[in-house]
């Protein structure tokens, strides 16, 4: 076996192949980091000229004239193969002290403990937790907390029809979306120009839930490199049309009522028909005022999507706190799901969520807007460290120091 730097082209074409593959081990994120001021490698094994393992690393940050390396997502190899993941090891480790680094994280694309719906180990399933103690003997150090999201939600379209899928969601989730796509609601796709557009939507959710949005170059990047891979969404609500939708409404059960007898029996039916349309007379109020406020059209939602190897990945959402009663978060999904299942896509990947399922905690309500289209719950291997030289030690115990002074 031969350990040695890799072309980008050499990683691509094996990283596109593998089982382990991730979007986040991709020439075009390596491009986003060097853009943000990250030094970029790819390296890899080869064994009789044919490349077994690789990884692409990102180097940033300045400790002591050492350097922190990172490789999202990977290594991209059989982690079964302990001899393999050895040698990998110790070279990697030798490379990135070449390099000037001072530690390497990792957080493989590998499952944990399968998982169902409810967050629950399934009996019997996926279990590589004798990865994680390897890891661990070879001098990687398991960490609390990850850069990327540990615990994911997604749903499994590969050999499904759309029916089947919707059929299969909660009957909330089913009737939401019936709901939004009778109100009228529009889901179509930004062009680059409209970005800013994509920007507002995700920065007025990041103000809201207080946290820190993407910068607009970013997503103008992430458009560029990724071009067909990658789909910006948003909700849209014509407001007239909507109106058109409720007078629809009113006339329809108007006419119902004229047809009702004046037998008492029909009195609790009558009355229900006209509380149903105070209802849409409210709506048609509230749509004038949004028309005062907004124009003829209002966007309502809007969602960033990467389309690669077998997954379409949810990675970033956005929604107006004004328009949240419109659901228009739901139709997104629920295009993106058809468009993976139309597209021969295995899973769509609604991605992070925070692998808490006590419904008293404060993001569950992530959790529990992905599961009604009736998924299962991924738990990831999580991050880790491998130190490199001293300075490592150096900066655990400064990091701690400054915990200390902030409390």
């Amino acid at each position: 076996m031969e350990f040695l730097e890799l072309t980008e082209d050499e990683f691509t074409n094996f990283a596109d192949n593998h089982p382990l593959k991730s979007f986040l081990q991709t020439k075009q994120i390596a491009e986003i980091k060097k853009i943000n001021g990250s030094d970029i490698y790819y390296v890899g094994v080869k064994n009789n000229n044919e490349i077994i393992a690789g990884t692409m690393i990102a180097a940033y940050g300045n400790f002591l004239g050492q350097k922190h390396f990172y490789s999202p997502r990977g290594f991209l190899l059989d982690y079964e193969d302990k001899e393999l993941l050895i040698f990998f090891t110790k070279n990697i480790k030798k490379f990135v002290k070449e390099k000037k680094g001072y530690v390497l994280r990792i957080d493989p694309y590998i499952i944990n403990k399968e998982r169902d719906i409810d967050g629950n180990i399934v009996v019997d399933g996926v279990d590589n937790t004798h990865i994680v103690k390897h890891l661990e003997s070879i001098g990687y150090i398991p960490l609390n907390k990850s850069e990327q999201c540990k615990w994911m939600y997604a749903l499994d379209v590969e050999n499904k029809t759309e029916d089947e899928i919707f059929k299969d969601m909660r009957q909330n989730t089913r009737n939401i979306i019936r709901k939004t796509l009778k109100t009228g609601i529009t889901i179509r796709e930004l062009s680059y120009d409209e970005l800013d557009v994509f920007k507002k939507i995700a920065e007025d959710t990041s103000l809201r839930k207080n946290f820190k949005d993407k910068t607009l170059s970013y997503y103008q990047n992430m458009y560029k490199l990724f071009k067909d891979k990658i789909k910006y969404l948003v909700a849209e609500l014509d407001l007239n049309n909507y109106k058109k939708l409720l007078n629809s409404e009113k006339e329809e059960i108007s006419l119902s009522i004229s047809k009702l007898s004046d037998n008492k029996a029909n009195d609790g039916k009558r009355k229900e028909m006209n509380n149903n349309i105070s209802i849409i007379e409210n709506k048609l109020k509230e749509a004038d005022t949004l028309i005062e406020k907004h124009g003829d059209k209002i966007l309502l939602s809007a969602g960033m999507f990467l389309l690669y190897g077998d997954e379409t990945v949810y990675l970033v959402s956005g929604n107006y706190a004004e328009f949240m009663k419109f659901n228009g978060q739901y139709l997104i999904q629920w295009e993106m799901i058809k468009y993976a299942i139309n597209n021969g896509y295995k899973r769509h990947n609604f991605y992070g969520i925070m692998g808490n399922f006590d419904k008293n905690d404060k993001d569950y309500g992530i959790y529990e807007f992905k599961k009604g289209f009736n998924g299962y719950v991924i738990e990831l291997v999580g991050e880790f460290e491998l130190p490199i030289t001293m300075n490592y030690k150096i900066h655990k115990i400064l990091s701690k120091i400054k915990s200390i002074i902030k409390k």
